[in-house]
């Protein structure tokens, strides 16, 4: 009897233990999916609110893109974009200023042909820079005087960009 006990509590115990390590190996499937999720929260998309019509201030009052995209002119947008806009952004990642992959679903081309060419004034007076400033720690983006043209082809560039 005592022997069936002994053999009863071994067995029980075996079968505890043999349930902690499932409970164990589903705890670390969660650990990777939650590790996941992290991943996606820093995809998340800006908290600024879209606004498609809003055109921001400044000089571009309409664009329209050719339904091609003009290889030529985004070449030069990109090395712009690399000469003048690397230090705080990049293509495809926030950084210190947003991305702009996928910029066209949550911004007019208005509106982001006026921030390149005007930022001072954006930031003082259009309320989707000014929540753009308040995601990104208040900090500015410098006016670096760029042409219309100039803007012009970094815009045509981020057409190349996908999320």
């Amino acid at each position: 009897m005592k022997t069936n006990a002994i053999y009863l509590g071994v067995m029980s115990l075996l079968l505890c233990f043999s349930c902690a390590d499932e409970k164990k190996s589903k705890k670390e499937s969660i650990t990777i999916g939650t590790k996941k999720e992290k991943t996606t929260e820093v995809k998340k998309k800006s908290s600024a609110p879209v606004i498609l019509d809003n055109k921001g201030v400044g000089p571009i009052t309409s664009i329209t893109f050719d339904n091609e995209i003009d290889q030529k002119l985004a070449n030069q947008g990109e090395q712009l974009f690399k000469s003048k806009c690397l230090a705080c952004h990049k293509a495809k990642q926030k950084f210190i200023g947003p991305a702009m992959a996928g910029i066209y679903k949550i911004r007019s081309p208005e509106w982001v042909m006026n921030m390149i060419m005007n930022p001072t004034e954006m930031l003082e007076k259009d309320p989707v820079a000014k929540a753009l400033l308040k995601e990104y720690n208040n900090t500015i983006m410098i006016n670096q005087n760029i042409p219309e043209t100039e803007a012009r082809a970094m815009a045509e560039w981020f057409r190349t960009l996908e999320e």
